[in-house]
């Protein structure tokens, strides 16, 4: 069996500002001092559309994925911080595979891609940038859409920015 190998080194990048805001974060007051911008994010709705947030209930929210491997990469979160799944009680569950379906729908009809992938990093040994709080990710894939560009010059181009497309998701939700 032959493996390909899927490239993201402007990910470093993230994961190490996130080790550089725990690091200055140990040894201060914790509680007060948050890592966590979907916690942030959930406790600021004024702030959805700077935050790209696309959509909120009484749960958690959908929004666009900053660090994107794809115009339209939406993360789903709950606003209660857990780091697993499985830490959340049935009810809350529902509430996310709901949002996850919810944010599924709206990439196929928005995008109408050729695909998607939908998944959960859980944990810091499964690739999880924000291990302290479970978040799944929805990407819309094309055929095709890892090219040269990713494959030679390790850059993604992105053809669309993260207010327009932020635009759009929010005018199919309203219509």
């Amino acid at each position: 069996m032959q493996h390909e190998n899927l490239w993201a080194p402007w990910r470093l990048a993230y994961l190490k500002r996130l080790d550089a805001r725990r690091d200055a974060v140990s040894g201060s007051d914790e509680k007060n001092a948050s890592v966590n911008f979907l916690l942030e994010y959930w406790q600021s709705p004024e702030l959805d559309v700077q935050n790209h947030v696309i959509h909120r209930d009484a749960q958690g929210m959908i929004l666009l994925n900053r660090y994107p491997y794809a115009s339209g990469h939406l993360l789903v979160a709950l606003g209660e911080p857990r780091p697993g799944l499985l830490d959340y009680d049935p009810a809350q569950r529902a509430s996310f595979w709901r949002l996850v379906e919810k944010a599924m729908q709206l990439v196929m009809d928005v995008l109408n891609p050729n695909g998607a992938n939908m998944g959960i990093n859980q944990g810091d040994s499964a690739g999880a940038g924000l291990p302290e709080h479970v978040h799944a990710h929805v990407v819309p894939r094309w055929s095709g859409d890892t090219n040269f560009m990713t494959t030679i010059g390790d850059v993604r181009v992105m053809p669309v920015s993260l207010e327009d497309m932020a635009a759009q998701y929010r005018q199919h939700l309203s219509g």
